[in-house]
């Protein structure tokens, strides 16, 4: 790693901007294209590539010294009977992990998520494909594809990942999905597991390089992903024809503050509204390494797996949706983007008003000709993350075993 110890005019944080800053190696040149735009944000991000999650990452630490099957029992006791007899013979870490889930930051409140809850389930449809088209490929071309493509867990298991993906989406959009001990509270908990077991599996392999890209899955890289999933969003939301006011908006932001909360994301690095999520967007994009092999890799593996989410298996009708999902997404991430994850050339002027008057039509054919509606490419990418979406119903608290998914337990 880089020492540089150049002081930011302002911050956004007191204590990170006095900290020294350690820079992994295959920042340095992205971190000097974004420090001129913000030098601020851009140290806070910087800083925080080689933070991952103490209190977690001390928990997966003391974890590895107990069976699987306990650390299986006193995993699911933390989240779901914190009060259990059996967590009196958990590791000490257990508890310090208890006490931050039981501990509400001031600044939630439950009453706030519902014009986000009601906007989500007016038009579902659009959040749904505006992740897939949108904020999961974009996703990938930060750092954060190297950690997935290294485990194999979209190669390997790409159609499940995806569910899961979906299936938190949803919950947390579910009235009360995020009480605590509701599914969306719930699931953002299992996902500051999963992340922390991989750092853990990382920091006994080899297969990292910490001096040249951080912690794998950093504060930074989970910072960046709840910006995308909810500012980011919202803009392909709309981009797509999804309609909502200045109060749901703000609304969904605030389900999704919380959950990134429940997901270890630290206050210096969870934004604070709609505007300060996509000035992190931004900056960590300008912060980020110009997408490599991995991004390419997962972003086409993703897309190319959607089909059979949705239950396709005829080769032509996977590949006909794939073309579809493909033109789609070139025209919500822009061809700059597109180009840098080497998707099939296509023109996009005009693709996303087609695709709200396809919206349209498709609506009034639901609501008022049922029997009239299409099966058009337009309908299988409408419904094809919702088909699938709660397949899965019980929620598992088994933690991955190996670094390699295909080496690994199910989870």
């Amino acid at each position: 790693m880089v020492q540089d110890d150049r002081q930011a005019k302002s911050g956004t944080d007191a204590s990170a901007a006095a900290a020294p800053l350690a820079m992994p190696a295959d920042y340095i040149a992205s971190y000097e294209r974004a420090r001129a735009v913000d030098p601020a944000r851009a140290r806070n991000y910087i800083l925080h590539t080689t933070v991952g999650d103490p209190v977690c990452d001390e928990l997966m630490r003391q974890l590895g010294a107990v069976s699987a099957v306990d650390a299986d029992r006193f995993v699911r006791a933390a989240i779901e009977n914190p009060g259990d007899p059996l967590l009196r013979d958990a590791p000490g870490a257990v508890s310090a992990f208890v006490e931050e889930l039981e501990t509400v930051p001031g600044w939630v409140d439950q009453a706030s998520f519902v014009g986000g809850v009601r906007a989500f389930h007016r038009d579902s449809s659009a959040c749904l494909a505006a992740m897939l088209g949108g904020v999961l490929v974009e996703g990938f071309t930060t750092t954060i594809a190297r950690s997935f493509f290294i485990t194999g867990r979209l190669r390997d298991q790409g159609v499940r990942r995806l569910r899961q993906n979906n299936r938190h989406m949803i919950e947390l959009f579910l009235p009360g999905g995020l009480e605590p001990r509701g599914d969306g509270w719930r699931l953002s908990v299992r996902i500051r597991l999963i992340h922390a077991k991989v750092r853990h599996l990382f920091s006994t392999s080899d297969d990292w390089d910490a001096d040249a890209w951080g912690v794998p899955l950093s504060a930074a890289q989970i910072g960046f992903a709840v910006t995308a999933f909810s500012a980011r969003m919202l803009q392909h939301m709309r981009s797509l024809g999804a309609d909502y006011s200045e109060a749901e908006r703000d609304s969904f932001m605030a389900v999704w503050r919380y959950s990134g909360h429940l997901m270890g994301i630290p206050e210096a690095m969870l934004y604070r509204d709609y505007e300060d999520a996509l000035e992190i967007f931004r900056i960590g994009r300008l912060c980020e390494p110009d997408p490599g092999m991995e991004s390419v890799v997962l972003a086409n593996a993703l897309v190319n797996s959607a089909p059979v989410v949705a239950g396709i298996t005829e080769p032509d009708a996977r590949r006909k949706l794939a073309k579809y999902i493909f033109v789609v997404s070139r025209a919500m991430i822009g061809d700059d983007v597109a180009d840098q994850l080497n998707y099939p050339p296509s023109r996009t002027f005009g693709v996303l008003a087609w695709f709200r008057l396809q919206r349209r039509y498709h609506q009034f054919l639901r609501h008022r000709l049922p029997r009239l509606t299409r099966e058009s490419d337009f309908a299988a990418f409408n419904t094809l993350l919702e088909v699938s979406a709660l397949q899965e119903l019980g929620i598992e608290y088994r933690l991955p075993d190996h670094i390699y998914a295909e080496q690994s337990r199910q989870w």
